[in-house]
């Protein structure tokens, strides 16, 4: 892609994979049939895992992004982004969403992993209201260190879900279990996994830069609006986030990201242009560009 420091692999490390089993759980949730949830939603709900596969692949070649990691963004639905993965290999990356207090949750994982295409285990302890510090938890980051090449995705800070909201459904997350601190003994424990905080720790950015400063195998990936911004006593630019971002975790932690998920949207660009606009403000060099707009996602999921 063309950039402002010049022609280089982008990548995106945070774009989720809004499947038929995604759109399908939340209309049995919410009394509704597929069709009427998209109607609600006025989204499009592809027809298949494989239509989902195409559209973001155009998505891709459209923007010029040379790959994406995928999020399966619900329990249980890491098959979709597998074969989407299958049809794209160069393309796309594999994460998905796990649930290690569920009675097969753990179980998920260790398949997940030992098949070989999925790399990221994406965790969310205030949706599903553990602390990452759970002992029910550990065996993900045991089978994460068992599987070089793999990475553990922490949401931590505030969490909401747009399409729950437009749905009407309720979000009964617990924040109390959104800390990034609670990671800090878990990833002094697993020095050999990697750990991915989004959205700078998503209101916890403070919390985030002491744990990438105690911790060097956590990254942070710059995905989304970012509106957390709004909770600082101060008024703080993007600018300022990734300036601080730079100073504390380095050039090598930052992944761009941009959070992008339904259709017809696609691929979220004004994340984009925000970013490359805020990175360009704070005049970084074209070789720490390329390693947050690519290189760095790239070398972190090397096999």
């Amino acid at each position: 892609m063309l950039t402002p420091w010049g022609d280089f692999a982008v990548c995106d490390a945070h774009i989720h994979f809004f499947s038929p089993a995604f759109f399908a759980r939340l209309a049995a949730e919410r009394g509704l049939t597929v069709e009427e949830t998209g109607r609600t939603l006025e989204w499009h709900i592809p027809a298949s895992g494989a239509e989902l596969a195409m559209a973001w692949k155009q998505e891709l070649d459209e923007y010029g992004l040379s790959r994406a990691a995928l999020i399966a963004s619900v329990p249980g639905d890491e098959d979709s982004v597998a074969a989407a993965m299958q049809m794209y290999p160069d393309r796309f990356r594999g994460y998905f969403m796990a649930n290690p207090t569920a009675p097969d949750g753990v179980e998920r994982v260790e398949r997940a992993l030992a098949g070989g295409l999925m790399q990221g285990v994406c965790l969310f302890p205030a949706m599903h209201r553990y602390s990452a510090a759970d002992p029910r938890v550990r065996p993900v980051f045991e089978s994460a260190a068992a599987h070089p090449g793999s990475i553990v995705f922490v949401h931590c800070g505030v969490l909401t879900v747009g399409v729950r909201r437009k749905l009407g459904l309720p979000s009964r997350f617990d924040m109390r279990y959104s800390n990034p601190l609670d990671l800090h003994a878990v990833a002094l424990e697993f020095p050999r996994v990697n750990f991915v905080i989004p959205h700078f720790g998503a209101g916890y950015f403070r919390e985030t830069l002491m744990l990438c400063d105690l911790c060097p195998n956590v990254y942070v990936d710059t995905s989304s609006s970012n509106s957390w911004m709004r909770y600082l006593p101060a008024r703080i630019s993007l600018q300022d986030v990734l300036g601080k971002a730079l100073e504390v975790a380095g050039p090598h932690r930052l992944l761009f990201g941009s959070d992008s998920s339904w259709f017809p949207r696609g691929w979220h660009a004004e994340i984009f242009r925000a970013q490359v606009q805020a990175l360009e403000a704070i005049e970084i060099s074209p070789e720490h560009a390329r390693m947050i707009l690519g290189g760095n996602l790239e070398r972190l999921l090397a096999r």
